[in-house]
């Protein structure tokens, strides 16, 4: 499917860039055949099809490039693999049994299904793909695998030990760097963002199920300031479990103020944003996690030297996509020049594409795949302008 025309010479890099993570795969059936479809590599050389690479980076590369109609195929190829309200979040070469360990992946689908319906996508794909979003809300309603479910809060907990269930999911053997278990904070944000989407998108078909979900989406934004807010440091946790909080000061914060209406009020949404900028922006993106006790300047050394740095301080320039949603929220506009340096990387040492990661320490040499989905599809959005918009 091409994609629509530009003229922007930055911009057509980056258009021809996300042509090449579109591809031709056999979509497996459960009858244990397959069929003709596409999917999303997640990165090269060596990713494959991962289930929340595809949703996170299929508004920049689908929707913002005009190929409505190809995210609703993405969005279809995935719809007969759901199981207890779970999407995969890799389907393997090898043929074995899809990976279902992420409490984020079902949700971004989710969101990406109401996205595609807002982009005008077919209405009768959106109906076809109804019935899976309903069962993934009611998967994380009802509780699932890996203690993904609903708490007495209206918050969403998440927690197997041994198993990285969101995007920080770096192992090394059985070492699970950032484990992240309880209620990581991009999670509660996805959940609200996910209800009061589906609510709009419910609205005149069943307003009775919006209904429901305006109320859940309205519980969960009364527990979180007072659950996730650090008054102290000005921020907010990054992972709430019981007593415990983790304060690490990272950038999955940023979605509790972008991905929706913000999730805590104007004057501490201002103070979160600004911490997030003094530690964590620089020029390529954002800092996994602020320098200081536990941080990892240099993506270098062996396999588990470079895992212990892979949300340890490494940038990610995906993550410039939430950072621009959050500045429109909180202060009505995206910073001049924010897409400067990954433009000069395009233009430079990437040859026509975006990396994966970033050191973290300068010059910020890149690192990792030499062309990512994610960091193309969020680059785009950005620079098409499609922000801070309300799924």
């Amino acid at each position: 499917v091409a994609a629509t025309p530009v003229l922007d010479p930055v911009l057509a890099r980056l258009t021809l860039a996300a042509d090449q993570f579109l591809v031709a795969r056999a979509i497996p059936r459960l009858d244990g055949t397959s069929e003709s479809g596409s999917t999303v590599i997640a990165g090269y050389p060596w990713f494959t099809d991962w289930g929340r690479d595809t949703f996170i980076a299929l508004p920049g590369l689908a929707l913002a490039t005009g190929r409505v109609e190809l995210a609703g195929e993405l969005l279809a190829a995935f719809a007969p693999h759901l199981e207890q309200g779970l999407v995969p979040n890799r389907f393997p070469d090898g043929g074995e049994a899809p990976e279902y360990n992420a409490a984020d992946a079902p949700l971004w689908y989710v969101l990406a299904v109401c996205r595609f319906a807002r982009a005008g996508g077919d209405p009768g794909q959106v109906a076809a793909l109804r019935p899976s979003v309903r069962q993934i809300l009611e998967g994380y309603l009802g509780g699932t695998r890996y203690g993904i479910g609903l708490d007495d809060d209206g918050l969403i907990h998440a927690s197997a030990p041994g198993l990285q269930l969101t995007w920080m999911d770096a192992k090394f053997r059985n070492w699970v760097v950032t484990p992240r278990m309880g209620k990581p904070v991009e999670i509660q944000a996805l959940w609200v963002a996910a209800l009061e989407a589906v609510a709009r998108l419910s609205a005149v078909d069943d307003p009775a199920w919006a209904g429901e979900l305006e109320e859940r989406a309205a519980w969960a934004r009364s527990s979180f300031a007072a659950t996730f807010w650090d008054e102290s440091r000005g921020w907010l946790c990054d992972v709430v479990d019981g007593p415990r909080k983790d304060p690490t000061l990272r950038p999955n914060q940023l979605y509790a103020l972008g991905l929706c209406a913000p999730l805590i009020d104007h004057e501490r949404a201002c103070r979160a944003l600004e911490a997030c900028e003094q530690a964590l922006l620089t020029p390529v993106g954002l800092r996994s996690r602020a320098p200081g006790d536990g941080y990892h300047g240099r993506f270098t050394g062996d396999q588990r030297a470079r895992d212990a740095a892979y949300h340890q301080g490494t940038v990610w320039p995906f993550l410039l996509g939430i950072y621009a949603d959050a500045c429109l929220r909180v202060r009505g506009a995206v910073p001049a020049g924010l897409l400067d340096g990954v433009r000069a990387h395009l233009c430079g040492d990437g040859l026509g594409t975006l990396c994966e990661i970033f050191d973290g320490d300068p010059p910020h040499a890149p690192r990792g795949c030499v062309a990512q989905a994610w960091s193309v599809a969020e680059a785009l959005r950005i620079a098409r302008g499609q922000l801070g918009q309300d799924t």
